[in-house]
């Protein structure tokens, strides 16, 4: 997609002083309206939790929650819902009404595809018919930092309805309304089209890391190296000179614990892996709470034993504590530990571990733990360690590469938004003309536009 600069965009003839600040000026012709005069605004609500009569997992009225507001994105269906009783609580909100969340995260909008409900969080907005209703979409998101600005509270963010009733917002004429939602219409859907692109491109890097790094553990660098049958059906054919042997032989539990509690606490996350657990967590968690956890040394492999088939796995890279349900174990002298832990994050291990693992549920859910035998009883195809050291450098070369694609992409996805944006707010606000050629408008049709 080419993006036009906005610099270069047809400029109205006047403009006048607006009065207020987060405008500036705005053409002269255009009006300046409080959003009370332009739309009804009304708060949602939740029905009481005690009465299960008033909820619906399956037919219902849909009840929109803030994470279901997805910027643009008109809302047909929710997860939850509504009975007729949990309604007249409620309070019916009529379609292509503008949702826009006034508690929490201020700001985040949608819009109402269908007649539907909101819980407490959401207030709604619905426009008069002297406003073009694609427009208001456009009006409102343009106008989402003044919400910021007038929002407060000390723990949670509160902008509350007669508050939003005062944002002051500039209004053209309804041919003009019409032109620039014609006009923003065509340049988001490209904007967002080109972004999906580049977000479809990241996951096939991604993809393809991932089939690049599998290849490289399970037959090495050397395409001309002699293969062999492993005599393990998911592991298949293997450079001749590696050898399959059991988890249990590189792997050995040890079951220290501490009598004290005041180690360093360290918690398992799926992408930085072993880490204090006071950088992740804002719940402090006293010594004595924490006395016959057990004590991680540095080199020591760390397994969460209900989330092994997903990744979960770390390097010790100090001395510290980690949760008992954890597994900890010290590493075989032939083993290159930053090796194995590649593999053990990789969809073809978590297989295997999903299908060792017991307890209730299935494999993906529930309460499954991959039990220290079970782990143990696992066969790998285990290269010699001058090779493991090797396929170490290449797959941080790997990631490095992907990581600096996945970088560069990501920086255009968040100019598109930028931009889109800026658009967004130039046209809304009159800092751009819209003529009828931009907006995809011919003569006859905008003559039916003006009549």
């Amino acid at each position: 997609m080419v993006m036009v600069s906005i610099a270069e965009l047809p400029k109205y003839e006047a403009y006048k002083d607006s009065g207020v600040d987060w405008l500036g000026e705005i053409p002269v012709d255009w009006n300046v309206v409080p959003l009370r005069y332009l739309a009804q605004v009304q708060a949602g609500n939740t029905p009481s939790k005690a009465i299960s009569s008033y909820y619906s997992e399956a037919d219902g009225f849909p009840w929109v929650k803030p994470d279901e507001l997805i910027e643009f994105r008109d809302i047909f269906t929710t997860k939850e819902k509504l009975t007729s009783k949990g309604l007249i609580e409620s309070r019916k909100i009529r379609k292509g009404s503008i949702l826009v969340c006034c508690i929490g995260t201020i700001g985040k909008i949608g819009v109402a595809g269908c007649d539907l409900s909101t819980n407490q969080q959401i207030n709604s907005v619905t426009f008069f018919e002297k406003i073009n209703l694609r427009f208001s979409k456009y009006l409102v998101f343009s106008s989402i930092p003044e919400h910021e600005k007038l929002a407060n509270g000390n723990v949670v963010k509160i902008l509350n309805a007669d508050t939003q009733k005062s944002i002051k917002l500039p209004i053209p004429s309804a041919y003009e309304q019409s032109l620039i939602a014609n006009f923003l219409d065509q340049k988001t859907t490209q904007v967002d089209e080109a972004i999906a692109i580049k977000e479809q491109q990241i996951v096939l890097l991604k993809e393809r890391k991932q089939i690049i790094i599998q290849k490289a553990v399970t037959q090495g660098l050397d395409p001309d190296v002699p293969m062999k049958d492993s005599g393990v059906d998911w592991i298949g054919k293997i450079p001749a000179h590696w050898e399959v042997i059991k988890l249990k032989h590189l792997f050995k539990e040890v079951t220290s614990r501490t009598k004290t509690g005041s180690e360093t606490l360290f918690s398992l996350r799926m992408e930085i892996g072993l880490v204090p657990h006071n950088d992740v967590s804002d719940k402090h968690i006293p010594p004595e709470s924490l006395v016959d956890y057990k004590i991680v040394e540095c080199g020591q492999m760390v397994m969460n034993r209900m989330r092994a088939a997903i990744g979960i796995f770390g390097l010790a890279t100090d001395y510290g504590l980690v949760s008992p349900d954890y597994a900890v174990f010290d590493v075989a002298s032939d083993v290159v530990p930053d090796y194995y832990l590649t593999l053990f994050k990789l969809p073809l291990m978590g297989t295997q571990f999903r299908l060792a693992s017991k307890g209730m549920g299935t494999g993906s859910s529930g309460f499954m733990r991959l039990y220290t035998d079970e782990f143990g009883d696992i066969k790998v195809a285990n290269p010699p360690k001058e090779e493991q050291e090797a396929l170490v450098r290449f797959i941080a070369e790997t990631n490095r590469a992907t990581d600096l694609g996945v970088d560069h992409l990501q920086s255009q996805i968040e100019k598109l938004k930028e931009y889109k944006t800026t658009l967004i707010n130039s046209a809304v606000t009159g800092k751009i003309k819209v003529t009828p050629e931009m907006a995809g408008i011919d003569d006859v049709a905008q003559d039916a536009v003006e009549a």
